[in-house]
C-alpha cells in the first residue's frame, strides 16, 4: 500500500482504477482515459494532484537563496506571480522542475514533483542553512487542478465569493490567496484553468461541489496524454539528473545573461561553449503504430536519437512523441518499432493548442 491523498476514498467510491504513482495510490482513470482526455479539451476536467509536494519558504534572504538554487530568476517576480524553473545539480543536471510562487516580499511557495519529494527537500534544506531560510512542507494542504475551456467559470461558482472574484481576474501564471486557500492560473494540460491549494479538511467537499457543477473527475492517464500534446516535459523521462535543461529543450527557463550565480550555471556555460550535439523535437508518426518511450530514432546520414515521451494522441488520432535527436535533424526521420522502420515527421511542440493541431 502506498501513500494516499485525502481524496483516496472518494476515488475508490467512484470506481477509479488505482495504480502506484511515485509511491502514491492514485487514480489512472475512472472508466475511460480517452473520454477524460476529450472532456478536458472540450469542457472541464479535474485532477487530484495532492501527491505533489507544497512547501512554504520564508526568511530575510529567501529571494537570494532561490536565486542561487533555481536556474530561472525569481528576482523578477512580484507578489502574486509564479515562475516555472528547473533546480539543477553542480553538473547542470535537473534535480527537479517546479513552480515557485512569490507570496510576499520574503515568502515563497514551491510545488515540486511527488517522485522527487525526499531528494528535493534534502537538497533545499542543505543549501537553506547558509541563507537562514525556513522550509515548511505543507502536508496539511491538498491540491486540485481544474483544466479546460470551461474550467475557470465552473471553479468560480464554487469558490468563496471574494476569492472567486479575484481568481477570475488573474492573468496566466498569477495567483490569489485567502487564508489557507490559494488559486493559481497554472496547469499541465495546455488548457486554461486553475490549480487550487486548500486544506485537507475541505478538499472532499470542494471536489464534490465541482462534480455537481459538471466538472468531470480525470485520472493521471489523461493528464499524461494532455501534457504530451501540449509539448510539456515530464521529469524522469524527458529530463533527469544526467540531462540538462539545454538538452531537454528548456533553455527558455534559464536566466543565464545576468551576473547572478546559480548552482549548475558553470556546467551549463561549458555545455554551451562545447556545442550541443542533440536537440529536443516533436515527432508525428506517419505510418500506423504507437510511439513509446526509449524507441530508437534514426536519421539517415546523420545519426540516431531516442524517444523520451511517446503516446497515441487522442486529439489528433496519431502517434506523437518528444525525442532527443542529432542537431542536424531536419524534417523527416524513422522510428524503429518491433524491428521495422516507420516514417515520422519532425515538428515543433506543442502538437495541440486550444484543442487544434499546430502543424500542417
Amino acid at each position: 500500500m502506498g501513500h494516499r491523498t485525502e481524496l483516496f476514498s472518494t476515488h475508490q467510491a467512484a470506481k477509479a482504477k488505482i495504480v502506484d504513482f511515485a509511491g502514491f495510490d492514485m487514480p489512472l482513470h475512472y472508466g475511460s482515459q480517452i473520454e477524460e482526455h476529450h472532456i478536458v479539451r472540450q469542457a472541464a476536467g479535474m485532477f487530484d494532484v495532492s501527491h505533489m509536494l507544497i512547501s512554504d519558504l520564508h526568511g530575510a534572504k529567501t529571494t537570494e537563496y532561490l536565486q542561487y538554487v533555481l536556474a530561472n530568476d525569481v528576482g523578477k517576480l512580484k507578489p502574486g506571480k509564479a515562475l516555472y524553473s528547473c533546480m539543477l545539480n553542480e553538473t547542470g543536471g535537473v534535480i527537479d522542475d517546479l513552480i515557485v510562487y512569490k507570496v510576499s516580499e520574503n515568502q515563497y511557495r514551491l510545488v515540486t514533483n511527488a517522485g522527487t519529494r525526499d531528494k528535493d527537500l534534502a537538497w533545499l534544506s542543505q543549501h537553506a542553512k547558509a541563507f537562514d531560510v525556513k522550509i515548511k512542507p505543507r502536508l496539511d494542504l491538498a491540491m486540485i487542478a481544474v483544466q479546460g475551456p470551461k474550467a475557470r467559470e465552473l471553479v468560480a461558482k464554487v469558490l468563496p465569493k471574494d476569492l472567486a472574484q479575484a481568481a477570475m481576474q488573474l492573468k496566466i501564471f498569477w495567483m490569489s490567496q485567502k487564508e489557507e486557500w490559494m488559486v493559481a492560473r497554472t496547469g499541465y494540460t495546455g488548457e486554461d484553468g486553475f490549480e487550487i491549494m486548500l486544506p485537507n479538511s475541505e478538499v472532499v467537499s470542494f471536489w464534490e461541489s465541482l462534480l455537481k457543477q459538471g466538472v468531470k473527475a480525470c485520472g493521471l492517464g489523461a493528464r499524461d496524454t494532455l501534457r504530451l500534446e501540449a509539448g510539456m516535459n515530464l521529469y524522469g523521462q524527458d529530463m533527469d539528473e544526467k540531462v540538462s535543461p539545454l538538452a531537454a529543450g528548456l533553455s527558455w527557463t534559464l536566466a543565464m545573461q545576468d551576473s547572478r550565480n546559480f548552482i549548475g550555471k558553470t556546467a551549463l556555460e561549458t555545455e554551451i561553449n562545447k556545442g550541443m550535439t542533440h536537440k529536443m523535437v516533436g515527432l508525428v508518426l506517419e505510418d500506423r503504430g504507437v510511439l513509446r518511450n526509449h524507441q530508437k530514432v534514426l536519421v539517415p546520414n546523420v545519426g540516431e536519437g531516442e524517444i523520451t515521451s511517446g503516446t497515441f494522441s487522442p486529439s489528433l488520432g496519431v502517434g506523437i512523441a518528444l525525442a532527443r535527436v542529432p542537431l542536424q535533424t531536419t524534417e523527416q526521420c524513422f522510428v524503429e518499432i518491433r524491428g521495422k522502420l516507420l516514417n515520422a515527421r519532425v515538428v515543433s511542440p506543442p502538437f495541440v493548442r486550444q484543442g487544434k493541431k499546430t502543424f500542417t
